[in-house]
């Protein structure tokens, strides 16, 4: 009777763990929807999306060679669409510097480490052992994704803005490493258990630095070059009638006030110099 309602249990948790995840990889739609609206990133980052995207495929991976696990991998693939989903946006409305730093990020977490990982633990690994060494790898990796936001959580404390860390996003994670920490807990799986402890610590840290931010907001606009005009000295005795003529056709246009009053100043004196002679 008990290992039953342990069972149940672990199932109801496993449930409500998959519906938060999915909320949680819902939460960004306002903010790329900002983006879209705005066609511009602003001052967001791909870094907690790329490595969510990397995350979700090796619980994919893990949860084929555990068996088992139709819902742990249906949630995982669900979430590595959306994560797809986003990224495309975000690196269509990025800037150049932004899109090459996503691409490598891409690159090195969904291509290069998953490949390794999949074909080192593929081919060296075996049977239980081969589950035991994803497992891990898959719990250090979801670390990384919980330390992710630390980068927005910098931005907010230097900033003092919480404009882009929506708080609905810091509830659901939470929320959703709670359930997903009582799951590893009754079905003895360590490896989704240990680094939800991370994920619910972030996830509280995130909403009381909303709680202290949330009554300064703070646009960050992109930094504008202003141009200063720059002070032009011409020997206007050097020139000849033409470059005269001339520097008294640009100084009808008022775009360089200093242009102006040094040239027809200058001009002025040679004229009275003329009359003298």
């Amino acid at each position: 009777m008990a290992l039953t309602t342990v069972c149940d249990m672990a199932f109801i948790c496993e449930i409500v763990a998959c519906i938060v995840s999915f909320l949680v990889y819902l939460a960004p739609l306002p903010t790329f929807y900002r983006i879209v609206k705005r066609k511009s990133t602003e001052g967001f980052e791909s870094i907690p999306y790329s490595v969510a995207l990397f995350s979700a495929m090796l619980y994919v991976y893990y949860a084929f060679l555990k068996g088992n696990a139709l819902v742990l991998i249906t949630i995982n693939c669900l979430g590595s669409a959306i994560e797809t989903t986003y990224l495309i946006i975000f690196i269509i409305y990025a800037t150049k510097k932004t899109k090459i730093c996503t691409a490598k990020l891409l690159i090195l977490f969904n291509f290069g480490a998953l490949g390794v990982i999949i074909g080192l633990t593929y081919f060296l690994a075996k049977g239980k052992q081969k589950v035991s060494v994803v497992g891990w790898i898959c719990a250090i990796f979801s670390v990384s994704v919980f330390a992710a936001p630390l980068s927005i959580m910098r931005k907010v404390i230097k900033t003092k803005s919480v404009e882009f860390m929506p708080l609905n996003l810091s509830i659901f994670l939470t929320v959703s490493a709670i359930m997903w920490f009582v799951y590893g807990l009754l079905t003895k799986d360590y490896y989704i258990a240990a680094p939800n402890v991370l994920g619910v610590t972030f996830g509280i840290a995130q909403m009381i630095l909303y709680g202290i931010y949330r009554n300064r907001k703070k646009q960050i606009l992109p930094d504008v070059q202003v141009h200063q005009p720059q002070n032009v000295v011409i020997d206007v005795a050097a020139l000849d009638k033409q470059q005269k003529a001339d520097m008294e056709t640009e100084s009808n246009h008022p775009q360089n006030e200093d242009y102006i009053i040094r040239t027809t100043s200058t001009t002025m004196n040679i004229k009275d110099q003329e009359m003298e002679d």
